[in-house]
């Protein structure tokens, strides 16, 4: 093999590594950014969505900051528990989130991949100013 041809599969292979790597990121983007694809978990949307049905979610409506509407499915992080503690204000209970990753790999995974995020699937029934009242039927 001479230095040319070697010169050449170098050349080569670094366009291919380049080509993936640029790929990868541009994928990762789009997922984070534009779309991403889902599976649902939970049985709390029948029978608009049954447990496993395979969604796209819209990614691209929470980046550029469209308003939430009344209606609307939203998806969110699921917090890490509920504030039902008898001393807090039961007319506003907050969501906790207390399992922040710490570093850049972790908010990577967590973030970006979603590895061990855990989301609920809801339809808004209020949204600000509004009032809700929860009753038993």
């Amino acid at each position: 093999m001479s230095g040319l041809e070697t010169k050449n599969n170098l050349k080569e292979i670094i366009e291919w590594v380049l080509c993936i790597l640029i790929a990868i990121v541009l994928a990762l983007l789009v997922r984070h950014f534009v779309f991403t694809p889902t599976v649902v978990r939970q049985t709390s949307m029948k029978t608009t969505m049954e447990p496993g049905d395979r969604l796209i979610l819209d990614r691209l409506s929470i980046t550029m900051k469209k308003e939430i509407n009344r209606g609307d499915i939203i998806t969110f992080e699921k917090p890490t528990n509920a504030d039902t503690n008898t001393n807090s204000d039961q007319n506003n209970p907050i969501a906790v989130y207390e399992n922040e990753p710490t570093n850049i790999f972790s908010k990577f995974t967590y973030y970006v991949l979603e590895v061990g995020k855990e989301s609920y699937i809801k339809r808004v029934i209020g949204v600000a100013g509004d009032k809700i009242l929860i009753q038993d039927r």
